[in-house]
């Protein structure tokens, strides 16, 4: 006899599908870790190791961090959609998560984040440093319990404030080359932080009536474009501006300079383009930004490796 499973938000969402054919189960399970958006942590998590290090770090080093970041970051995503299941079977792009096509259960998918937290912490502490393998568990928990938990269903405020899990991996970065942490990797967990709205709110104006739908108030479900715009606009700048604070701070070279403008310079360029439209009530094209955003942080950290091997 089936039992209907509690929600988030406390409601019955109806029983747990039946488990997938075994085939499909690892691919449901390397589904529920989202390694896409988990590769752009990790662009953000070696050039940092390189800064530390100014030159190559250790490649053992390398491989343990890398390895146990992947399983944390795939920890936070297998617990939201865990958390979030009721509303991925409402939302159109979340239809074909495993827990809503039945590929997996949600005991299951519990069993396996919560494996994943203690490996990827063991992971970091005994191949790196154990700072840098609690840094990672705080933020599973910050992702878990800060913004799925509190902040989604609650605020427009959740991506400013939930997006600061995903800064973490410039901390655990630097953490497992020296051990420590410098005025450096604040920086860059600063322009992560800045840059993270401004990289959402525009998906969240694309699936506007997803978000909708199920109540969730991101920005772009719940203001007008020109609002949104304007916000984009405002973060942009901003992201620019701390990016350029790296120079002093972590007294980087020419090249590091000239990209950070460049690349900050396109993303500030994009998201007045976004407001124009908007303010000019034209169809807007809000993908753009959303792809500029990954572009322009991607080059940004590749900077932040090759300078130092540069100009050390």
């Amino acid at each position: 006899m089936s039992t209907a499973v509690p929600a988030a938000g406390g409601t019955a969402v109806g029983p747990d599908p039946s488990p997938a054919p075994r085939p499909g189960r690892l691919r449901a399970y390397v589904a529920l870790m989202k390694l896409r958006v988990v590769e752009l942590l990790l662009v953000t998590t070696l050039p940092v190791m390189i800064l530390a290090k100014h030159g190559v770090p250790d490649l053992g080093v390398v491989l343990w961090t890398l390895l146990g970041g992947t399983m944390s970051a795939g920890a936070a995503n297998a617990f939201n959609m865990v958390i979030d299941r009721d509303i991925d079977r409402v939302m159109h792009r979340t239809r074909h998560r495993p827990l809503v096509t039945g590929a997996l259960t949600a005991r299951q998918a519990v069993l396996f984040a919560s494996a994943l937290t203690v490996a990827s912490t063991l992971v970091l502490g005994l191949g790196t440093t154990w700072l840098a393998a609690g840094l990672s568990l705080a933020a599973i928990g910050f992702y878990i319990f800060i913004y799925t938990l509190w902040l989604k269903r609650r605020t427009t405020q959740n991506i400013i404030w939930g997006g600061i899990a995903g800064c973490f991996p410039v901390l655990i970065g630097w953490a497992a080359v020296t051990g420590g942490l410098t005025w450096t990797p604040l920086v860059l967990f600063a322009v992560i932080f800045l840059w993270t709205p401004p990289h959402y709110w525009p998906l969240s104006m694309r699936y506007a009536e997803d978000y909708s739908s199920v109540n969730v108030p991101m920005l772009g479900a719940v203001r007008s474009n020109e609002q949104v715009g304007l916000q984009t606009v405002l973060y942009a700048w901003a992201t620019l501006a701390c990016s350029l604070l790296l120079i002093p701070v972590a007294h980087m070279g020419p090249l590091y300079a000239v990209v950070a403008l460049l690349a900050g310079g396109w993303f500030v360029w994009e998201t007045h383009r976004l407001y124009d439209r908007a303010i000019r009530g034209e169809r807007v094209a809000p993908m753009r930004v959303f792809h500029a955003s990954i572009g322009s942080l991607s080059v940004l950290f590749l900077a932040v490796a090759i300078d130092p091997l540069l100009f050390r």
